[in-house]
């Protein structure tokens, strides 16, 4: 049985789908991939059986509906007898339309839109833990008839001695603010803790100052391309994350993480992997949390203090723990 599977989106919605399909092939050892994404992010898959990846610049070079078109006709060279749509945008629609001339079972991610929008609207929340996005990527399969039974067992802690931090998210509605970071980073270093930075190139610059602070501090924002990241993260002892694709990055390798949660909320379904809501840090009392699922949406209250209220000590106490 040969399967396309189809995500674009961020690197952090796409490195979610990695432990699923992971699963999907262990437990299913007929079961042949076609993985469709960003070319970006190929390493994330290098290491599954049975499977090959199909990269397309989703952004630029296959944004008008015939080139959409001419990705299905890509897919298509590859005779796969199924279609999993674990993204569920328009792109993707216009993609699958051209398989439903050749009788090719579809299923299509169920993101769980009307639970999300209880959650963080204004008024009147109902928030509940909601089906993580993995179980949700599983279900797609379940529907082309191939169930999975993840993982629940949480990652196991260990003595921590080498600490990675990756202090930058795509919005600063769920970013612990940058000199609070700053403090954590001299804080953990002063206090033994060998501690490794993350970042993207635009943000080395800044974490180049911070290795300044103190000879424990080592920056590798802007260092590594996404393979040797993984490799980076894999060898530190714990993850300080923002909800953020580093989280998932950690997940991937086997690295317990404390997530930090401003404006979303893990009870959303996209806490890491296996990672443990214990470890994650956050004002639970904010009744204006979440106020948005992936923290795109401007404060309520417009003073972010479901991020500026998170303390160090807060961070540091999970360390300890």
């Amino acid at each position: 049985m040969k399967i396309a599977v189809i995500r674009f989106s961020s690197l952090g919605d796409v490195a979610m789908t990695v432990p699923v399909l992971q699963t999907l092939l262990v437990q299913h050892p007929n079961v042949q991939l076609i993985v469709i994404s960003r070319p970006a992010f190929q390493s994330l898959f290098e290491e599954l059986p049975r499977t090959e990846f199909v990269g397309f610049d989703i952004d630029n070079e296959y944004k008008s509906v015939w080139k959409l078109a001419k990705i299905a006709s890509e897919i298509k060279k590859w005779k796969p007898n199924a279609v999993a749509d674990l993204h569920n945008v328009l792109r993707t629609k216009i993609i699958k339309f051209f398989f439903c001339f050749q009788n090719s079972r579809i299923s299509t991610l169920n993101k769980g839109r009307t639970e999300k929008k209880k959650a963080t609207r204004k008024f009147n929340k109902i928030l509940v833990p909601l089906t993580s996005m993995h179980e949700r990527y599983a279900s797609v399969f379940a529907e082309l008839g191939f169930p999975i039974q993840l993982e629940a067992k949480a990652f196991t802690k260990k003595p921590i001695k080498t600490i990675g931090f990756a202090p930058f998210a795509k919005y600063e509605e769920k970013m612990l603010p940058l000199n609070q970071s700053k403090e954590l980073s001299k804080s953990l270093a002063e206090k033994g803790y060998r501690l490794y930075l993350f970042g993207g190139k635009t943000e080395s610059e800044v974490l180049s100052e911070w290795e300044n602070m103190h000879e424990n501090i080592h920056s590798l924002a802007g260092k590594m391309n996404l393979k040797e990241e993984l490799t980076a993260i894999k060898n530190v002892d714990v993850m300080i994350s923002m909800d953020s694709a580093n989280m998932h990055l950690a997940s991937l390798v086997g690295t317990r993480t404390i997530s930090v949660w401003g404006a979303t909320h893990p009870f959303l379904g996209f806490l890491g992997y296996r990672q443990n809501i214990d470890d994650a840090v956050q004002i639970e009392e904010l009744t204006c949390r979440p106020c948005s699922v992936f923290g795109n949406k401007p404060c309520f209250r417009n003073d972010l203090a479901c991020v500026h209220g998170i303390t160090i000590k807060s961070i540091e106490d999970k360390i300890n723990s």
